[in-house]
């Protein structure tokens, strides 16, 4: 008996010890199992921490990118080239660009329609861990273009109000970078695309302390045909509207636009320094931007200086004096109640003299007392070449202008005003009666300034885009005909009296968009640029797809 259960002992002994064997190897296996696994975890884990940080090296990239053109509307002289740690990796970023400068129409977003000079840009970035375990390589293009700015009928910075009485048609592109105020008292019609980054309203702005129009506003579809704002039920239709969106766009295919359509503000001119009215401003050290850094001739304070072939500048003013190019003339401002110490420039004589500006930029400014300056404009009919005459000072017209063989022509100013054909000084003091206008032709782009609707929070009215060139004469039954562009991206700071009174009656007003800006060889001398960047493709490059990418990057450096 004893031998026998000595033997059965030793069995069970046996089958123990197995059992224990086989349960240590499922424990290895399981251990080693979980091993691969938190290894596996780990480099999907630094794999994706690799993906972060190139991500953040081609955003990196990008912004530099952006910043250059957002300040200076030019590719970078030295492309963006970095080598950055972010976290535990490090990241090397390349910036190229394989193609040359091209132009195109933009198709896509707010600018779509629009012409622009374009550069596409590829950034190569590659993220690896400091031990090469885990390392990415990821590729983005981008498209960097300037779009010039007179390409719109109408680009407002503030709240855009049209309002006018008489008829009025306007053609071309329509744009504010906040509200939109549209009505009339007669008929109002808009030929293009119609646009705001605010809302789009129907009415008058509130604080203009003015009545509604029962006049039509109608803008045209994307078929060319005009249709009311009005409704049947004799409302409106705008962004007061419940079914504003779906309803605008049905009845103008996506002609008229806000934000509640997804529309964003649109990028102001390229300034490197401060503010777009630095454009006007006199130059500085603070002040990179100002025309008079531009200009061929400049008219400071009365004197007057021509750029020579070497960039040095020549003291022209008593040749240019004695020429009569350049006269002193002082006659009054029934807006501004104000006399204008003026600086005339007759055209005809500029035209033939021996100091014509070579790059087509006059600028004049006159800072000096405290009286009302400014520069007026006379006998400027015929243009010798492409102008901009840039101000710090408001600026006047006196008649037809570039009418004949006309050229690509600008005037940037703090506040614009159009004087006929008819404009005698003697009478300038006299009641609107006794100046009576006749008609006027101007084919200019014109960038100014205005004093808006409820400015400073008094009630008051800007006088709507109708009179955001400004009229002194009684106008009533006289035509004044506009071609060109229009921009308003400042508050008049010196000619900056509320519009109202009785110094003026307005004309009947054929304005229209300038076709000829759409042609880059035909824009203004100095045409401010807006910028563009956006990007528009973005891959992970595997294996020696991705060793091949950099190389050809740095190779392209």
């Amino acid at each position: 008996m004893n031998k026998k259960c000595k033997s059965e002992g030793g069995f069970t002994t046996l089958i123990f010890l197995s059992l224990l064997l086989m349960l240590t190897l499922l424990g290895i296996n399981a251990i080693m199992t979980s091993t691969a696994d938190v290894d596996i975890a780990g480099y999907e884990l630094n794999s994706s921490y690799a993906l972060y940080a190139a991500e953040a090296g081609l955003e990196k990239a990008a912004a530099e990118l952006r910043q250059q053109y957002d300040d200076f509307g030019v590719p970078p002289a030295v492309y963006p080239d970095d080598s950055l740690t972010i976290g535990n990796y490090g990241v090397r970023c390349v910036v190229t660009k394989p193609g040359a400068t091209v132009s195109k129409i933009l198709t896509s977003g707010a600018y779509k329609g629009l012409y622009a000079l374009s550069d596409e840009y590829e950034i190569t970035a590659v993220a690896s861990s400091a031990n090469q375990k885990a390392k990415t390589t990821l590729r983005m293009t981008v498209d960097a273009s300037v779009v010039p700015l007179y390409q719109f009928a109408v680009f407002y910075e503030g709240d855009l109000e049209i309002a006018p009485g008489p008829t009025m048609t306007l053609g071309g592109r329509v744009h504010s970078n906040s509200n939109m105020w549209l009505q009339s008292d007669n008929s109002l019609k808009i030929d293009s695309y119609t646009t705001a980054a605010g809302n789009i309203f129907h009415g008058r702005a509130p604080l203009s302390s003015l009545g509604s129009g029962s006049g039509d506003v109608l803008i045209k579809d994307a078929g060319g045909t005009y249709r009311s704002m009005k409704n049947t039920d004799g409302t409106w239709l705008d962004a007061n509207k419940a079914d504003w969106v779906t309803s605008s766009i049905s009845r103008w295919g996506g002609m008229v636009e806000d934000a509640d359509h997804g529309m964003t503000q649109l990028k102001l001119p390229v300034v490197a320094s401060g503010e777009p009215v630095d454009m006007i401003n006199p130059a500085g050290a603070s002040n990179t931007d100002s025309y008079e850094n531009k200009a061929g001739l400049k008219i400071i304070n009365g004197a007057a200086y021509w750029k020579k072939a070497d960039s040095t500048w020549q003291n022209v003013t008593t040749d240019l004096t004695t020429a009569g190019v350049i006269t002193s003339k002082t006659f009054r401002d029934q807006h501004e109640s104000k006399d204008v110490y003026s600086t005339d420039i007759d055209v005809s004589k500029l035209n033939t003299s021996a100091y014509w500006p070579t790059n087509g930029i006059v600028y004049t400014s006159n800072t000096s007392g405290s009286n009302l300056t400014g520069t007026r404009l006379l006998n400027g009919s015929t243009l010798k070449a492409k102008l901009t005459v840039a101000s710090s000072n408001p600026v006047y017209t006196k008649g037809d202008y570039n009418t004949v063989a006309k050229k690509a022509a600008a005037i940037m100013t703090d506040a614009y005003t159009v004087l006929s054909n008819s404009w005698d000084d003697a009478k300038a003091t006299l009641a609107s009666s006794f100046r009576v206008a006749s008609p006027t032709t101007v084919n200019v782009a014109y960038m100014t300034g205005n004093k808006a609707t409820g400015y400073g929070g008094v009630v008051s009215y800007s006088g709507g885009y109708q009179n955001l060139p400004r009229f002194l004469e009684t106008w009533t039954g006289k035509t004044f005909t506009w071609k060109g562009s229009s921009v308003c991206l400042w508050a008049s700071r010196q000619a900056a009296t509320a519009w109202g009174g009785s110094y003026y009656l307005p004309p009947d007003r054929s304005w229209t968009f300038d076709t000829d800006f759409l042609d880059p060889t035909k824009l203004p001398p100095g045409t401010p640029l807006i910028s563009v960047v956006q990007k528009t493709s973005w891959l992970e490059l595997k294996g020696a797809a991705a060793e091949q990418a950099m190389a050809d990057a740095l190779a392209a450096l």
